[in-house]
């Protein structure tokens, strides 16, 4: 049976489809560089890049794009090689991406922002032949060692000062010379400005979409092991698509997207760099997310769509001058990487004028799987309904794997173009991951008669509680309902009663208070006897990724820690 065939009784959520958007739609099957190349093509005097007051053409872009390309090639890159992008937010990273592409090279996403022994780790796992890095003295140090231990054959050097506006420039080399690295002569090193002084005629790589990897993106997925997803050109490709489809066509113009969030994660790769340029957009670069500088871009460079993370939305919600700022060029904000708090989205929506959707992904599908819609009904609470092309089951979580009817919670489970191919040197754990076809998410959820998504929790995240589970999103999703809660997360602590037990960690907004015997007050009618937390901290500060998603890790050791030093 085809896609379009299918029945609103076998995929509920087509009736929820908003009307320009076609889950049966052809998703094209090509190389993850091709909707680039178009866009040079029909849009060669379009801006494509702005970074920091300085701006680049698609035809500009797409010259240094096949520079670059034939300068990998002319070094030995070939087709299957595999080079590791340690870059923050710059144009060198566009770039490079789709130069590494363009010559049928695999990119290895990697945080610059990684202590030494994670580094080692990546690197000795994806064995990339060449390491691409800054000549920031936060990143080149590590690059080097990187490179020095695992014996990776090239590091290319990106210089900070030759993509700033001469201003810009001249003033960074005298005040923020102290940022710039002292980089050691070595034969093993080159600068982008050397690799792209050529003609930019390179030869052509035979790309097999289907199969062909275009990207490794490391995810801790449900182990905690650090491990690389194979995003195929299609996967990549094919999630482009699915979220361009998601913007009524005829309210597409000249479109700038604000890249706030690394383009190293999943997320901004996707959604704030191939998609934008797919539209033929301008992405509107930040080396990082800086609460001023964001704000001031939004006010003063006008972009119309927003990509961001929870944590970005509510630190503009709270930020005191907030009004004496212009938020209302913004048309549309995906929100990803964590769970939505209802009136963070209500409040931003509020004082934008933009219209927040939440949607949800993971690394290994590309990572967008399900968005609630941008127009019609956008159920609170909920990551949406699924992508184009793309198919959600509930599957049961012990016992046979089988598929869950509605309302019922169990392991959300994942069919579409998007799924990886697998992960990267690691069979075991692809066959663990992907079952007849379908890709466990380790997330536990359930789908409403209407098609909508909503996320309990991940099933490593569940707290059982004198054989009871208790799920920490729900007990959040209850603290938060509490106006002076500013963050909360809510991990597992060792209990000899029960076993396991809920504890929250706190962080209260600005100038508000609030005692444990006043939240334990407040949640009494919202949270029965056996999810009620066991105890509280509160906190000036929550542990954070560098996408700004709270983050259990460190609390969780941090606990782990503490009742092991307390039985000995």
């Amino acid at each position: 049976m085809t896609p379009n065939a299918v029945t609103i009784e076998q995929k509920p959520w087509l009736a929820s489809y908003p009307s320009f958007a076609d889950w049966g739609m052809d998703i094209r099957t090509e190389p993850a560089h091709a909707a680039f190349e178009r866009s040079v093509a029909a849009y060669p005097n379009r801006t494509c890049m702005e970074f920091l007051g300085r701006t680049w053409t698609y035809r500009q872009t797409g010259t240094m794009v096949r520079a670059a390309a034939k300068g990998l090639q002319d070094m030995g890159v070939q087709k299957g090689d595999r080079i590791a992008l340690m870059l923050p937010n710059t144009p060198y990273y566009i770039v490079l991406f789709h130069a590494v592409l363009l010559i049928g090279g695999v990119v290895v996403n990697i945080n610059p922002l990684y202590a030494q022994q994670e580094l080692d780790v990546l690197a000795k796992d994806s064995r990339p032949r060449m390491l691409v890095t800054m000549d920031l003295e936060l990143t080149y140090p590590k690059a080097r060692k990187t490179v020095d231990r695992n014996k990776i054959e090239k590091l290319l050097l990106c210089s900070m000062i030759d993509v700033l506006p001469w201003r810009k420039a001249v003033l960074f080399n005298i005040f923020k010379r102290k940022t710039l690295a002292q980089i050691e002569d070595n034969k093993r090193q080159v600068w982008f400005e050397n690799l792209v002084q050529n003609e930019g005629n390179y030869r052509s790589a035979a790309i097999d979409p289907e199969n062909d990897v275009a990207v490794l993106q490391y995810t801790g997925g449900t182990t905690g092991t650090p491990k690389a997803a194979m995003l195929t050109h299609a996967n990549v490709s094919a999630n482009a698509i699915q979220v361009a489809a998601w913007y009524d066509p005829k309210d597409i113009g000249e479109e700038k997207f604000l890249a706030a969030l690394p383009f190293f994660h999943v997320f901004a790769m996707t959604v704030a760099m191939t998609t934008a340029l797919r539209y033929g957009a301008q992405i509107i670069i930040l080396p990082r997310f800086d609460l001023k500088t964001c704000l001031r871009a939004i006010a003063n460079k006008k972009p119309t769509f927003f990509p961001a993370v929870p944590t970005i939305l509510n630190a503009i919600n709270t930020y005191p001058d907030i009004r004496k700022h212009d938020l209302s060029s913004l048309k549309l904000c995906i929100s990803g990487g964590a769970p939505l708090p209802v009136e963070v989205k209500k409040e931003f929506e509020r004082i934008s004028g933009c219209v927040v959707v939440e949607g949800y992904g993971l690394s290994e599908t590309s990572p967008v799987a399900t968005t609630n819609p941008t127009v019609g009904t956008n159920k609170l609470g909920s990551v949406g309904i699924p992508m184009p092309g793309t198919t959600i089951e509930i599957h049961s979580i012990e016992g046979p794997h089988e598929v869950l009817p509605i309302g019922r919670r169990g392991q959300i489970c994942i069919r579409g173009p998007q799924v990886m191919k697998g992960y990267w040197d690691n069979p075991e754990e692809t066959e663990n991951a992907i079952q007849d076809g379908a890709f466990r998410t380790g997330d536990v959820g359930y789908m409403d008669e209407d098609g909508y998504v909503f996320i309990v929790d991940r099933l490593k995240d569940i707290i059982i509680a004198g054989g009871y589970k208790i799920y920490p999103r729900l007990v959040e999703d209850a603290i938060y309902e509490h106006p002076a809660v500013e963050e909360v997360t809510v991990i597992s602590i060792r209990d000899k009663y029960r076993g396991q037990a809920p504890k929250a960690f706190i962080r209260l907004k600005g100038g508000q208070t609030l005692t444990e015997a006043e939240l334990i007050i407040f949640l009494k009618d919202k949270l029965s006897v056996i999810e009620q937390p066991d105890s509280y901290e509160f906190r000036d500060e929550l542990p954070k990724t560098l996408i700004g998603k709270l983050s259990k890790k460190e609390l969780q050791v941090e606990e782990d820690g503490q009742a092991k030093g307390s039985a000995a």
